[in-house]
This record gives structure tokens, C-alpha cells and sequence, in this order.
């Protein structure tokens, strides 16, 4: 299989997004946002959006199919890209079981980008958030920090992974650490 997944990880604010869409663009590749099954089903049951209700949502998932979910929830999707596309990109790998998953099935050809910022750098820029749920106050970004870290075990992704980039410079500086990696 001459398929890569490339999955893009980092702590809430860390630029994964950022990072995630100059690779699609960079490699014409589309993305698997493995979040999206959060949003899916705050819909379906008619929550209102805030942090509040997608740890509620995250965690009832996580009850129901345990920690690897949302690599499960997605796998379907992941593979009718693959059919047409070369490489897929996933957006925001969370646990060590979803890892583990998507290594168990792909192997080599499953690749992991760490997107690193330091804490204040991540506050500064979720805090400044106009029109993505933004996070104004330090306790909840502390504690989403924790929760992440601890709950879902989100360090082991980001301690394997292939290859890091320090996003705490401008956005050129990322890209041009990406376009590093992409060689």
C-alpha cells in the first residue's frame, strides 16, 4: 500500500488546524476531522455549543465504544478517501488508543506530525478566538489542558510522533518547518 494517513496532533490552541489545512493544500489531500463526531451528535440531541457540552458528548462517546472511538467512528470515511487519494490527513488525533489503532491497521504508512506551542502562546490564541468557541478564562483552559492530558491520554500521540514543529513564531515559520517535514 503506497497510501499514507498523515494525522496531525497537539494540545488544544497548538495550530493543528492551521498545520492540517496548508497540508491539504500543499498535497491535495483531503482531511477526516475525527472531532466531527462529537458535533454530529450534539446535533442529534440538540445541544447548544460550548466546551461544557462537547466534554459531556466526548465522554458519552468514549462510553459507549471506549477510547478508541473516534478512529473507529471514522475508519469508513478514512477508507473510501483512500480509494481516491493517495494520502489522507486527520485532523486532531486524541488518544493513545486511537493511535494504536490506526498504526495497528496501517502500519508504516500511518504517519503522525506533532504540532507543538507552549502554554501561554495557546492561551493567548484561544483567548483571542473570535469566531471558534474561544476560551477567555485561564482556569478552563487549564483544566480542558488536564483533562486532555490526563483522561484521554492525548501525550502518547504527540510523544510518537514522526516528526514535531514548534508553532510559537509566525504562520510562515510553521509552513516552512512543514515543507520540511513534506520532503
Amino acid at each position: 500500500m503506497n497510501k499514507k494517513i498523515i494525522a496531525i496532533v497537539g494540545m488544544c490552541g497548538s495550530g493543528k488546524s492551521v498545520a492540517t489545512n496548508y497540508l491539504m493544500k500543499k498535497l491535495n489531500a483531503p482531511k477526516v476531522y475525527l472531532g466531527e463526531a462529537t458535533f454530529d451528535r450534539m446535533k442529534e440531541e440538540g445541544l447548544e455549543l460550548n466546551y461544557d457540552n462537547e466534554k459531556i458528548t466526548r465522554e458519552k462517546i468514549r462510553a459507549e465504544l471506549g477510547m478508541g472511538a473516534y478512529a473507529i467512528l471514522a475508519q469508513e470515511k478514512i477508507e473510501n478517501l483512500l480509494k481516491e487519494n493517495n494520502t489522507v490527513i486527520i485532523e486532531s488525533l486524541y488518544s493513545w488508543d486511537e493511535y494504536k489503532i490506526f498504526k495497528d491497521k496501517y502500519g508504516d504508512n500511518f504517519k503522525v506530525l506533532a504540532v507543538f506551542a507552549g502554554p501561554d502562546t495557546r492561551f493567548e490564541r484561544l483567548s483571542s478566538r473570535e469566531n471558534e468557541r474561544p476560551i477567555k478564562d485561564i482556569e478552563t483552559f487549564e483544566k480542558r489542558d488536564y483533562t486532555e492530558i490526563e483522561n484521554i491520554a492525548k501525550g502518547g500521540p504527540i510523544a510518537r510522533a514522526d516528526y514535531t514543529v514548534i508553532n510559537e513564531g509566525s504562520t510562515e515559520e510553521l509552513f516552512k518547518q512543514i515543507d520540511k517535514y513534506i520532503k
